[in-house]
């Protein structure tokens, strides 16, 4: 695909419905996660309002290797719809497939390998109450690993406790994970959708432009659960570097939009990051990823900082003990 940092996001048109809409729509892409599905739409429905309030449909990004539509059935049954798209098209277009099918004012993606806890559609809906003006809001969330043993909180984040529009904090780091994230549907249809040339920093280009553009509100709460375990996307992308490619394409994006955005410094941190996932996978024997993380460090660092970096490593090394 080819790639313009100054290229529009994907236009999402609004609802086109002469009845009353329901407050929530609740989005859950899914390819591939059906042992995982369960615990995720149980999540929802303990919290279901009814449908009146809230439309909960699961959206197939075409998988191959389990049945998700049997588990809806199942757990779901006519409360929760199930669209399954003739053919895959990766995790950012099925996104906006999830907007383009959503009906509520309030859009939340669901991953289907992710859950809610109690409380976070009640405490998602007077926020959104209070601060009509508010684009988007966040929650803090729950890491846990592939079964579902818990693994650490994300970050507070306190710039956001008071709505505002300045995301500037969040251009060296995505501190914001998709499962607590909520985005007004009229924020979608005024912005657009997700930059597709994006992969694993579509969500993160998101946020910044909704809390920009539309205005972010934090709650320091753990609302929501986001698993994170070897098979998935997020995983395989550090391994093979292109999660550093990407951060790179998203800097191209910033400088073009964003004058306050410092290119120069975030290809340094890129850099530093690239390298000490280099050293973690190096430490493991898995040479392979090591020396993909390590490529990146390479093309983004000047030869005479290299080279300064290795003689002072034997020094640093000798400090240190």
């Amino acid at each position: 695909m080819s790639f313009s940092p100054a290229a529009a996001p994907p236009s999402i048109a609004p609802v086109l419905t002469d009845g009353t809409r329901p407050i929530w729509s609740v989005m859950v892409p899914t390819f591939n996660c059906a042992r995982y599905l369960r615990q995720t739409l149980e999540s929802v429905l303990a919290q279901d309002p009814g449908p009146a309030q809230m439309q909960i449909e699961v959206v197939d990004d075409c998988s191959t290797q389990d049945d998700p539509e049997a588990v809806v059935r199942e757990i779901g049954g006519a409360r929760v719809t199930f669209y399954r798209k003739s053919r895959n098209e990766g995790a950012i277009a099925n996104f906006n497939t999830c907007i383009e099918r959503s009906r509520g004012h309030l859009v939340h993606i669901l991953h289907g390998d992710d859950y809610v806890l109690p409380g976070f559609y009640a405490k998602l809906s007077q926020a959104a109450q209070e601060y009509p003006n508010v684009g988007a809001f966040f929650t803090r969330c729950q890491v846990v690993d592939e079964s579902g043993t818990f693994d650490f909180l994300t970050k507070r984040l306190q710039f956001l406790e008071q709505s505002n529009r300045n995301a500037g904090e969040l251009f060296d780091h995505n501190d914001l994970v998709t499962p607590g994230a909520v985005v007004r549907r009229a924020f979608y249809e005024r912005s657009g959708g997700f930059l597709l040339p994006l992969v694993h920093c579509a969500d993160w280009e998101m946020w910044v432009r909704a809390i920009q553009d539309g205005g972010g509100l934090f709650i320091d709460e753990p609302l929501a659960v986001y698993r994170f375990f070897p098979g998935n996307d997020t995983n395989r992308l550090r391994r093979s570097g292109e999660t550093f490619r990407d951060n790179l394409r998203l800097a191209a994006i910033w400088e073009h939009r964003y004058k306050d955005f410092n290119r120069a410094r975030f290809r340094r941190i890129v850099a530093g990051r690239a390298l000490e996932l280099s050293k973690k996978y190096r430490e493991k024997n898995e040479m392979e990823a090591s020396a993909a993380n390590r490529k990146i460090w390479q093309e983004l660092t000047p030869l005479p900082r290299r080279i300064a970096k290795a003689l002072l490593a034997p020094i640093r090394k000798a400090v240190r003990r």
